[in-house]
């Protein structure tokens, strides 16, 4: 999913074994959350989706509130299947979010 002013895809898949990747890149914001929620909905919720899944952030820019409550969907639907959501290499400005909403308690982050 591309947007045309960011060149980063948004969202890419990676499956393994134990666990999928999503790469998640460029900035997450009231325009691409709801893709990213979606993407994150339809992957937790098929019956071959592996037990972790691990959003790649290190291709994220910047994420503002409607980012994280993708996020924070994710992890519930992920729950409710069964599964872990894992956040892998987020930067400053996205760990302060986590920090500042206390959302940081609720993934395990790499």
């Amino acid at each position: 999913m591309d947007d045309e002013q960011d060149p980063t895809p948004a969202i890419e898949v990676e499956k393994q074994e134990q666990q999928v990747i999503v790469h998640v890149g460029g900035e997450m914001d009231i325009d691409r959350a709801p893709l990213l929620q979606e993407a994150l909905r339809t992957l937790i919720t098929q019956p071959d989706c592996p037990p972790d899944v691990v959003l790649d952030l290190t291709e994220l820019t910047f994420c503002d509130s409607s980012g994280l409550n993708a996020l924070l969907q994710a992890r519930l639907t992920a729950v409710e299947h069964n599964r872990r959501i894992i956040l892998h290499a987020p930067n400053q400005q996205v760990t302060k979010l986590l920090h500042l909403t206390g959302a940081h308690h609720l993934f395990p982050i790499t």
